[in-house]
C-alpha cells in the first residue's frame, strides 16, 4: 500500500515539475549542443579555406656522393622545424591558422630513391637554409610534387597502404641511431644504419612499382585533456614517461624518492635499487627521450605496382621488416595499424568485385597527396616521438648504403678561384 502510495504521489506531484524543468532547460541544451555542432564546422570551415589559400613545395634532396655526418645532424634540422605556435586568437578562430608541419617522405619509383620534404612554400628557405647548414654539399630542387601523375585506375593498378602505430604505449621510446652507436660517429665500414635496410628494400623495387614513405610532423604541444578536470590540460606523453620510471625504479611519484622493499629511503631519488638490464636501459632511454623536443608524427607507408607485377610478400613484407629496425621487446617498436588503409580482403564474399578495396585505395592516395592527417578529411590519431627518434626514421645514411639505384650528387662543386685570369 505504501509503495502505491508513493507511486501515486510521484505522478501527481514530481512527475509534473520533472517534466516543466526538462521543457525549461530543453532549449538551453540545445542550443548548447547546436552552438559546439556549429563551433566546429566553422573550424574546419576556415582551417580548409586557410590550407586551400597556401602554396606547397615538394623539395627533392640529392644527397652528397660521401655523407659522413651522423643522424644528429638531421637532429639539428628537425629541431629548426620544431614551432609549437598556433598563431593567436584571430588568426586561430577566424583566419583558421594552424600549427606548421611538414612531410618527411624517402620514395622509390621503380627502384630510383628520392628523399623529399613536403611543406608551405612560405616555410621553404627556412628548410632549406637547415639544411645547407648542416650538410654543405646538398643539393635542393624545388620541383613538381612526385605524387601529381599518380591516379588510381583499378583496372590496371594495385596497391597496399597502410599507417603505422606503436607495439607498446607511447611511454616507450624506439630504438634510435644512439642505440646503434652512430652518435660517435665510427667509420663507414663499422657503421650499423637501421634505415639501411629501408633504403635498400626501396632500391630493389622493379618496373611498374612504387614505395612511398611519409612521416608527417608537427611540434607537440601536450595539450591533453586531465582525466578527472574540466578545463586542466596536461601532457600525457611525458607523464606516461615519468609514471613508467617511477613504476621500474620503485619511486614514489610525488618525492620521486625511491623504495627498498615495503619502507621509503630518505634522501637523494638516485638510491640504485635491484633492476635487470633491460629494465637499466629502459629507464636510460626513457629519461634521454623526455629531455628532447617532441613532434606529433603520422607515419603513412605505400606499395603500388601493375595488377600483374604487385608482389604481396616482397612488397607488403618488406615494408613491415624494414621498420622492424626501430624496434626491440622491451623497447618500443612499429606495427601496421590494422584500423586505417590496409586494403587486404583474402575471402571474396568480403568484398565484391573488389568494390571496398578501391574505394579505399583510392582514399589513400588521396590522403597521400594532401598529406592531410592532423585534420578532416583523413585526420588520424598521432604518434609522439622526440626528435632523436624522428631523426633515426629519417636522416641521410652515409657511403655504407651503397645501392646504385639511390641518387646522390656525384661530385663535390664549388665556386672558381677569384684570381683567375680575365
Amino acid at each position: 500500500m505504501q509503495s502505491e502510495f508513493l507511486f501515486s504521489e510521484f505522478q501527481t506531484e514530481l512527475l509534473p515539475e520533472v517534466i516543466n524543468i526538462v521543457i525549461f532547460i530543453s532549449p538551453i541544451l540545445l542550443a548548447v549542443i547546436l552552438a559546439g555542432t556549429l563551433w566546429t564546422l566553422w573550424i574546419r570551415y576556415i582551417q580548409a579555406r586557410f590550407y586551400a589559400s597556401l602554396k606547397y613545395a615538394c623539395l627533392e634532396l640529392r644527397l652528397p656522393k660521401e655523407t659522413f655526418k651522423s643522424p644528429k645532424a638531421m637532429e639539428l634540422v628537425l629541431t629548426a622545424l620544431h614551432n609549437t605556435s598556433d598563431g593567436g586568437w584571430t588568426a586561430k578562430f577566424w583566419k583558421g591558422e594552424y600549427r606548421p608541419y611538414y612531410s618527411l617522405e624517402i620514395v622509390s619509383v621503380e627502384g630510383h630513391v628520392k628523399f623529399y620534404i613536403w611543406g608551405e612554400d612560405r616555410r621553404k628557405l627556412g628548410v632549406m637554409n637547415a639544411l645547407y647548414a648542416q650538410f654543405p654539399g646538398i643539393e635542393i630542387y624545388d620541383g613538381p610534387d612526385y605524387t601529381t601523375g599518380t591516379h588510381f585506375d583499378p583496372k590496371t593498378m594495385k596497391l597496399w597502404a597502410a599507417e603505422f602505430a606503436y607495439t607498446k604505449d607511447a611511454a616507450y621510446p624506439l630504438k634510435t641511431y644512439v642505440d646503434y652507436g652512430l652518435d660517435k660517429d665510427p667509420k663507414e665500414e663499422f657503421k650499423i644504419d637501421p634505415l639501411a635496410p629501408l633504403v635498400e628494400f626501396f632500391g630493389s623495387a622493379g618496373a611498374n612499382e612504387q614505395m612511398w614513405l611519409q612521416l608527417i610532423v608537427r611540434a607537440h604541444k601536450g595539450e591533453q585533456k586531465k582525466p578527472g578536470h574540466l578545463f586542466k590540460k596536461y601532457d600525457a606523453w611525458r607523464a606516461g614517461g615519468e609514471k613508467l620510471m617511477d613504476t621500474i625504479m620503485l619511486r614514489d611519484p610525488k618525492t620521486k624518492v625511491q623504495s627498498v622493499g615495503a619502507k621509503w629511503v630518505k634522501g637523494t631519488p638516485h638510491i640504485p635499487v635491484k633492476t635487470n638490464a633491460y629494465e637499466d636501459e629502459l629507464v636510460v632511454a626513457i629519461q634521454r627521450s623526455l629531455s628532447k623536443i617532441p613532434f606529433d608524427v603520422g607515419i603513412r607507408a605505400m606499395y603500388i605496382s601493375k595488377k600483374d607485377t604487385f608482389n604481396t610478400p616482397f612488397g607488403i613484407g618488406g615494408f613491415i621488416s624494414s621498420m622492424k629496425q626501430f624496434s626491440t621487446e622491451h623497447l618500443n617498436g612499429l606495427r601496421p595499424n590494422g584500423e586505417k588503409w590496409i586494403v587486404q580482403f583474402d575471402e571474396p564474399w568480403k568484398d565484391y568485385k573488389d568494390m571496398r578495396r578501391n574505394r579505399i585505395s583510392a582514399e589513400a592516395i588521396e590522403a597521400f597527396k594532401r598529406r592531410s592527417f592532423f585534420r578532416p578529411p583523413f585526420e588520424s590519431e598521432p604518434l609522439v616521438m622526440n626528435v632523436e627518434e624522428l631523426a633515426t626514421l629519417y636522416h641521410f645514411p652515409g657511403s655504407v648504403v651503397a645501392s646504385p639505384s639511390f641518387e646522390r650528387v656525384p661530385s663535390k662543386k664549388a665556386e672558381a678561384p677569384g684570381n683567375l685570369p680575365i
